[in-house]
């Protein structure tokens, strides 16, 4: 790494559309802590690569890579921590937004509402929230998938509800669980201020959702972003998908930043550069599409024809046998890399330290 590659390069910047430049305007790029999944809270430990055991490891870290904000779970807060950390990012000039779990039930409401005062004392007011995961590998039926649904958004009702009273705002992600068109409408049946979209910029990709098209629904609910790109490449029984470096991808991260900037202008974007084997996609069999037999055969056509034209022209990065060090490695040179083209290429005004200095040594 050098002051070059890092740097902004006002050459470089020509080429970035003035649309994107106006929308960028001073605005830095945050990190979501699933970003440091190596790191967070590992066993491993070394002097390169210590582990963050807490959120103010992981903010003193931010501090010299120029990040505006963190977004990072509540678990494992105390009260005295949460303080600290409220004082720590206001120092910084930094940003806290949290991660919650949904309540389960009516009766885990005040476990929900006690994780939302918490955030609340280290300065959150924005909290993500997952309804569930991949569902191709989760439901063996179109009715286990509906019962969840009714679940799910019986559990949002409750979290909203307690978001209200608490005077916070609830994103909820687009996780590989709801379809688009199902997601829209249980943000419209709820219809608060206090329930918007954490936006994946990659993750309906697996549903074989365009992901222009993901942007522009949710672009106008969206309040915060898991910001990244996605290589991809075929395999006998569909596809796989894997979060690379910004720049290395397929996304048109330009247009992204165009549409959610004009819709959503105060959502917060952070990058999620998960260092991690490729995730399979295997739309070809038919388990893979147990929990919504109706999709239309048009998105795997288009997804699949994207796949091919888009393709990785090498393979796709892989963890296997590497010992952790390496892994640690490859982790900060992945984030090191996304922050270099975000400044370099999409005008994020990244003002970085350590790595700067790092590449000096």
């Amino acid at each position: 790494m050098t002051r070059r590659h890092l740097l902004t390069s006002a050459t470089a910047l020509l080429a970035v559309p003035e649309s994107v430049r106006a929308a960028l305007a001073g605005r830095r790029l945050g990190m979501v802590i699933h970003s440091f999944a190596h790191r967070w809270r590992s066993k491993h430990s070394s002097v390169k690569f210590r582990p963050f055991l807490d959120v103010l490891d992981v903010m003193d870290y931010l501090k010299d890579l120029g990040s505006s904000s963190l977004q990072i779970g509540v678990d494992g807060l105390t009260l005295d921590m949460a303080h600290e950390a409220r004082a720590t990012s206001e120092s910084y000039d930094m940003r806290l937004e949290g991660i919650v779990s949904l309540p389960r039930s009516e009766g885990d409401v005040d476990r929900f509402t006690r994780d939302l005062r918490l955030g609340k004392e280290a300065g959150m007011s924005i909290f993500r929230v997952a309804a569930g995961g991949r569902r191709y590998e989760i439901f063996n039926s179109r009715v286990a998938f509906e019962t969840w649904l009714t679940t799910t958004r019986k559990a949002l009702e409750l979290a909203e509800s307690a978001a209200r009273r608490q005077d916070v705002r609830l994103a909820l992600e687009n996780h590989k669980d709801f379809e688009l068109h199902e997601q829209v409408a249980t943000l419209r049946s709820i219809s608060s201020p206090h329930l918007g979209v954490c936006l994946d910029t990659g993750n309906s990709l697996a549903l074989l959702e365009d992901p222009m098209e993901v942007v522009r629904q949710l672009a106008p609910y969206t309040l915060t972003l898991h910001f990244k790109d996605i290589a991809v490449c075929p395999c006998d029984d569909g596809f796989y998908m894997a979060e690379v470096p910004l720049g290395k991808g397929m996304l048109n991260l330009p247009e992204i930043i165009s549409t959610v900037s004009r819709e959503s202008p105060r959502a917060t974007f952070h990058l999620e550069m998960i260092t991690r084997d490729p995730l399979r996609i295997p739309c070809l069999t038919e388990g893979y599409w147990t929990s919504f037999p109706e999709k239309p055969g048009l998105q795997l056509s288009r997804t699949l024809n994207l796949v091919k034209t888009r393709a990785a022209a090498a393979a796709l990065p892989k963890l296997t046998d590497l010992p952790p060090e390496a892994i640690a490695a490859r982790e900060e040179q992945n984030i090191f890399d996304c922050l270099a083209h975000a400044s370099n290429a999409l005008g994020f005004s990244q003002l970085i330290t350590k790595a700067t200095k790092e590449g000096e040594k």
